[in-house]
């Protein structure tokens, strides 16, 4: 494979008027900001979403106190929103020492994060390959595919970006470490992934990721003649180790990431957010899941903030046919493993997805865009390395590659560019998600909840209506509807809401407001014994929720 390495222009390179390699990672660098720009400068304008931006930050006592010591403590202290992310708690209280409420500001933060992932990612890769011209374009259609919008769009999604930021440090670091094994090196390594656990445990996985860029690009295990001359490049930069050599080498990042995973599996537990689905529902998901993911990629229609959850088990064909995709695929990258940038993506893909795709479930989404914002890099990888090869075997000429290229990502800012749009308030959100998905309480609760902001009562019922229709012992809508019959004095039917509320399984911090509402239902009735019952579960609730 052909690859363009940073060296020093020399009089050859002047006399022919060719730009030097490296100020062509300069001005690439430029251009890959300037184009995140014109895709995501708007969102200064949105406003917040009615769908975890008040936790967040607009009902958030803790983070609208600002960058003070008592903020301190508390977020590295919390479980709220059912994880331990410190730096994403305090990242927010930044925004309100800086900006105050005002979504603008927390927005042009996301905006910057985006532009600082998309050259740190472009900088990694092209300084562990060398290769201009697909690191440059990964970074492209990372910075342009519509799937990662919901990361940039969404307040809330600030611990995305952060870990992001703090992975791509990381792994940056990391060849550095693997040039110059030095304890100093190691250990930025290990904190920069500390960092991005601390603000999203995503990327728990990067020792696995590690393990894959020793294979690739590093190439410090596994070196044959079969490597071809890409290997014989690098064999003076880094020296050949063992696979059990590496594997020990990152026992300290493991023992990092079950540290993590034993805190936030606790965090999650603590705050309602696990789901007791089936083993055999939460694989067949899972499977199913991968591949529309793969289509997501591929063809990224139908976007939605909100993929429902099956209600029942997937059909055998289902599951069948995608876990037959995902086999041939596997078996199609193992037997071309001499290009080692498909096996290393594919498994990048795989692995890193493997956190979020549901095995252990948490929430009520089947799927989630901004869960692709990590694992897609390696879907990139594959794609852009794999079509350089294909046009140097064909000896095509670089018009043709650049004009596919521009093809490509000109595309996807059309579709990105409208996916955007629907970001821009909770009202045009919901009433999207509602047109791509089909059986969608959780749309339902929100845009009815958007309804009720704007002083639509009716109409708003009518939504909350139709989400426990969809789910009878939807949380949400129980409540909303047993408040709006209490607001009539039909105290039975408020009653009788709110005790299929109760059988939710999750949200004990709704489900304390159940009970107090509940038990100002049975007082307006006479009956106090029962009222009291409700207020005191009410307290207990409460006592017990993550501060």
């Amino acid at each position: 494979m052909g690859s363009v390495v940073l060296k020093s222009a020399g009089p050859s390179a002047h006399a022919s008027g060719r730009i030097a390699p490296e100020k062509q990672a300069v001005l690439l660098s430029l251009l890959l900001v300037l184009v995140t720009l014109a895709l995501y400068s708007r969102v200064v304008r949105f406003s917040f979403i009615n769908f975890d931006d008040k936790l967040y930050v607009t009902e958030n006592v803790h983070v609208q106190s600002g960058l003070d010591w008592g903020t301190v403590q508390w977020a590295f202290t919390t479980f709220r929103a059912a994880n331990w992310h410190p730096l994403t708690w305090l990242s927010h209280a930044l925004d309100c020492q800086l900006f105050g409420l005002s979504p603008a500001g927390p927005h042009l933060i996301n905006l910057v994060l985006q532009c600082l992932n998309v050259v740190l990612l472009f900088w990694v890769l092209l300084r562990a390959t060398d290769h201009l011209r697909c690191s440059a374009l990964v970074a492209a259609l990372f910075a342009l595919h519509p799937m990662n919008v919901q990361s940039v769009a969404w307040v809330a999604e600030r611990k995305n970006l952060l870990s992001m930021f703090f992975f791509l440090l990381a792994l940056g670091a990391y060849r550095w470490y693997a040039r110059q094994p030095r304890l100093v090196s190691y250990s930025l390594v290990a904190v920069f992934y500390a960092l991005g656990l601390m603000a999203k445990p995503q990327v728990i996985t990067l020792p696995l990721v590690l393990l894959l860029w020793d294979y690739w690009p590093l190439q410090r295990t596994f070196a044959t003649e079969a490597a071809a001359s890409f290997a014989m490049q690098r064999k003076a930069a880094f020296q050949e180790k063992s696979f059990s050599w590496l594997l020990m080498e990152k026992l300290p990042l493991f023992t990092v990431a079950a540290l993590s995973a034993t805190i936030t599996i606790r965090a999650q537990r603590l705050s309602g957010g696990m789901k007791g689905y089936p083993w055999s529902l939460r694989l067949g998901n899972a499977l199913v899941a991968y591949v529309r993911y793969l289509g997501k990629a591929a063809w990224p229609a139908r976007l939605a903030v909100m993929y429902p959850y099956p209600r029942s088990a997937l059909t055998l064909w289902q599951v069948g046919a995608a876990s037959a995709f995902l086999f041939v695929t596997t078996a199609l990258v193992i037997a071309h493993r001499r290009r080692r940038y498909l096996v290393v993506g594919w498994l990048w893909f795989l692995g890193t997805m493997l956190p979020m795709i549901g095995l252990i479930q948490v929430g009520g989404q089947a799927m989630a865009d901004r869960y692709a914002y990590l694992p897609f890099i390696g879907l990139f990888i594959m794609i852009c390395w794999g079509a350089a090869d294909w046009i140097e075997q064909r000896r095509m000429p670089v018009a043709f590659a650049a004009g596919a290229s521009l093809g490509v990502l000109l595309a996807l800012f059309a579709v990105a560019h409208r996916q955007l749009g629907y970001w821009s308030d909770s009202g045009t959100l919901w009433t999207h998600t509602l047109q791509v998905t089909t059986a969608n309480y959780v749309a339902e609760d929100s845009l009815g909840a958007a309804m009720l902001e704007r002083g639509s009562l009716e109409e708003a019922m009518q939504h909350f209506r139709t989400a426990v229709q969809i789910e009878p012992l939807d949380l949400m809508g129980n409540l909303v509807l047993g408040n709006y019959e209490a607001m009539q004095r039909n105290l039975p039917q408020a009653i009788e809401h709110y005790r299929k509320a109760l059988l939710a399984d999750s949200d004990p911090l709704l489900k304390s407001e159940v009970l107090s509402n509940m038990g100002h239902a049975y007082r307006e009735l006479g009956d106090e014994v029962r009222a009291q019952a409700c207020f005191r579960a009410a307290e207990a609730l409460r006592q017990g929720l993550p501060k």
